[in-house]
């Protein structure tokens, strides 16, 4: 993390790493890189823009969660928008009402386009996946299902990779009927406490999606500014280039640090080695 915010210092030609640059390291290593040469259509960031909306108002209204820290429509690696949470402490062990929240955050993407755009879309392809991955989790390994304090399915691992290869099934065809009854009512419920939460508090969602298209990151105490009706604070528009005229190309230099907040009088300063 350091290395990468001494490398974005860098690229700016500063002989200084201030905080700024260690947040762009942290959502870099976290979120993976944005890839600005990613072109989408509106249409295409107006889905992201409401699926995303739609992850970070039911992470901010569901106490169980964790806070939300950051959604943008931002491309970052594979995905075409993110909703990042942070915990406030190390966790080691996850409660049930935890991985019920978690559900209802997965669901919440797919809702919002089926609300507000009348569509569904692939994006909410590894959401689904990953929802219903989590309930089987709950229902096959941890136990939290009317099933019951059983685990399903014993484990078959390579000894010297130490990776698991196999799944060997140890229960009847009556007992997998029931396992698949209980993912899908997890799921379900989730799904349900989500389209909730958004029929609630629909304006909000509409409020966060326009100014993600607007600005394309927010953050936590931001969208929860949405959330109770606030205005944003403008954005500035003096670092913003101007548009070519004739025929002459457009050349845009570096920023050259123009978010990055000023260094206080009379602080630290770097001295040759």
């Amino acid at each position: 993390l350091v290395n990468e915010a001494a490398l974005i210092a860098a690229r700016q030609n500063r002989k200084v790493v201030t905080m700024h640059d260690f947040e762009v390291a942290k959502d870099k290593v976290i979120m993976g890189a944005e890839r600005k040469s990613m072109m989408l259509s509106d249409a295409e960031k107006r889905t992201t823009a409401y699926h995303e909306a739609g992850h970070a108002l039911v992470a901010v209204m569901l106490p169980e969660a964790d806070p939300l820290h950051k959604v943008t429509i931002i491309p970052r690696g594979m995905a075409l928008g993110l909703t990042m949470q942070l915990p406030l402490d190390d966790k080691h062990s996850y409660s049930k009402n935890y991985l019920k929240a978690q559900l209802s955050i997965l669901m919440a993407g797919r809702i919002a386009e089926e609300m507000f755009l009348q569509q569904s879309t692939t994006g909410a392809g590894n959401d689904i996946e990953r929802a219903t991955d989590l309930a089987r989790k709950m229902v096959c390994e941890w136990g939290m299902s009317e099933l019951g304090p059983l685990s399903f399915g014993k484990k078959e691992e390579q000894i010297f990779l130490g990776r698991e290869i196999a799944q060997h099934r140890d229960y009847s065809e009556e007992t997998a009927l029931k396992i698949d009854e209980q993912v899908r009512k997890f799921v379900d419920e989730g799904y349900r406490v989500a389209r909730g939460i958004i029929e609630k508090h629909r304006d909000a969602l509409v409020r966060i999606a326009e100014a993600l298209l607007e600005r394309e990151i927010l953050d936590g105490a931001e969208v929860k500014a949405l959330i109770d009706g606030q205005n944003l604070t403008p954005m500035s528009t003096s670092n913003k280039p101007k548009p070519p005229s004739g025929d002459s190309q457009q050349v845009i230099k570096p920023e050259g640090g123009l978010r990055i907040p000023p260094i206080m009088d009379g602080g630290e300063s770097p001295h040759p080695a």
